[in-house]
């Protein structure tokens, strides 16, 4: 067995395993220095999205039974792409993939907040009025199956190798959950990292209630594309640890943080 029959045969182990000890990691981290005092029980928060995780994967494995990895092995052997029409060492073939892909995800990210329709769902993941890692998980099953197309769209194009597909998996998911932690970096740390990745002090801006701060910070990994696309903004208006944090209605607990309420906020007025 090859390296890509290996990674194909382990990909769901290999996600999985990243995410368990990233989310250790990052829950330590919150746990160690909490940024924000929080609004919510964290028990009842971290069950509902912990939940909606386990939908969308189910319904994921249902509908894409191959996921990501396995469009990408079937892109390479189809000899699609741009990165099979032309002879780059695999590493620096990996490499532009990833930064590629991060950059399909910062557009994406961006036209899910200006198509009114596609607002709507990821109103999900905004509506959540405390932030830490648990809101990275937090997405409506519509917007994840729209957002597996549009990366399934994207490998087809780029015809990217299945191992700088997996890697990009596993830093979207890490970065995701990191820049949704309830901590932030010491501050001589905090912009030397934020020139080339997205910190929680960053992101977080992006959750306020605040519209012109809502609609910047897209990114997720790269910090670059918000500073090269216009969209940065470094500060937010009020202090991190006490800015108004998601949508500015509906703020209940049974509409915000509850599954069933999770579910039906996209289809209310």
């Amino acid at each position: 067995m090859n390296w890509s029959d290996w990674v194909l045969a382990h990909e769901p182990q290999l996600r999985l395993g990243a995410f368990l000890g990233l989310f250790g990691l990052v829950a330590v981290w919150e746990w160690m220095r909490p940024c924000r005092a929080r609004l919510f029980s964290r028990l009842i928060r971290w069950s509902n999205h912990l939940l909606l995780v386990v939908l969308n994967s189910v319904l994921l494995r249902l509908l894409f039974p191959a996921a990501a990895v396995g469009m990408a092995a079937w892109v390479q052997q189809q000899g699609w792409g741009l990165f099979n029409q032309v002879s780059l060492s695999i590493w620096l073939t990996v490499s532009v993939s990833v930064v590629l892909l991060d950059l399909a995800i910062y557009w994406q990210h961006r036209v899910f907040h200006q198509v009114p329709i596609l607002w709507r769902l990821h109103r999900v993941h905004h509506a959540d009025p405390d932030f830490d890692l648990t809101t990275a998980l937090r997405f409506h099953p519509i917007e994840i199956l729209l957002s597996m197309l549009i990366k399934l769209a994207v490998i087809v194009l780029l015809g990217p190798p299945l191992v700088a597909v997996l890697l990009f998996e596993v830093i979207l998911n890490g970065m995701a959950m990191f820049n949704h932690a309830n901590a932030s970096l010491p501050q001589w740390l905090e912009w030397p990292v934020r020139r080339l990745l997205v910190t929680p002090d960053m992101h977080r801006i992006h959750h306020s209630t605040l519209s012109a701060e809502m609609h910047s910070n897209f990114g997720f990994n790269l910090s670059i594309w918000d500073r090269l696309f216009s969209s940065y903004t470094a500060r937010p208006l009020q202090p991190q640890q006490t800015m108004l944090i998601g949508l500015p209605e509906p703020r209940e607990s049974k509409q915000v943080s509850w599954i069933s309420g999770i579910l039906l906020l996209p289809f209310r007025r």
